[in-house]
């Protein structure tokens, strides 16, 4: 929640008129719990969802995540109904099966560094191939995947969508 990627793409998202909620994980900063092997996180993002869904009920909704949250949100996003678009930053290529990707529909932006350790380019660009339409991939001139270097470019690619 305050990593320098999820508040910028949290800013830029505000800047765009959104209303953005950010939370951890279970196990992560003063939040409960532990790990979950991905099931677990994706209840909490749902849960989270939930949440702002009660209070913004007659808004469209988009999810947003860096790194392991991309993995979370997309994965939630693309099971559920009503999800504008999937923001997806820093998605890593080496975190389990990308097959999900293939049947979803929902519009999905990828903002990805050029030298991210966790989804090198190549690789990426490997698996982004067999991703359903709508999609698109911003490429990030920045020197690793936490995007040092670029995290107003980050920001500046959250607000224009």
């Amino acid at each position: 929640m305050h990593n320098k990627v999820v508040y910028r793409l949290a800013s830029g998202l505000r800047a765009a008129g959104a209303v953005v909620l950010r939370f951890n994980f279970r196990g992560v900063g003063a939040s409960h719990g532990e790990y979950g092997e991905m099931a677990g996180e994706i209840a909490d993002a749902r849960a989270a969802l939930g949440w702002q869904r009660e209070r913004y009920a007659d808004l469209p909704f988009a999810l947003a995540g860096f790194s392991f949250g991309a993995r979370a949100i997309s994965e939630l996003g693309c099971a559920i109904e009503g999800a504008q678009f999937l923001l997806a930053a820093g998605f890593s290529t080496r975190l389990g099966s990308t097959a999900y990707l293939e049947t979803c529909a929902v519009p999905k932006i990828f903002i990805q560094s050029t030298h991210d350790q966790f989804a090198p380019r190549e690789e990426f660009e490997r698996v982004y191939a067999g991703f359903a339409e709508p999609k698109r991939v911003v490429w990030i001139e920045a020197e690793d995947h936490f995007f040092a270097g670029a995290l107003e470019k980050v920001e500046q690619a959250a607000r224009d969508w």
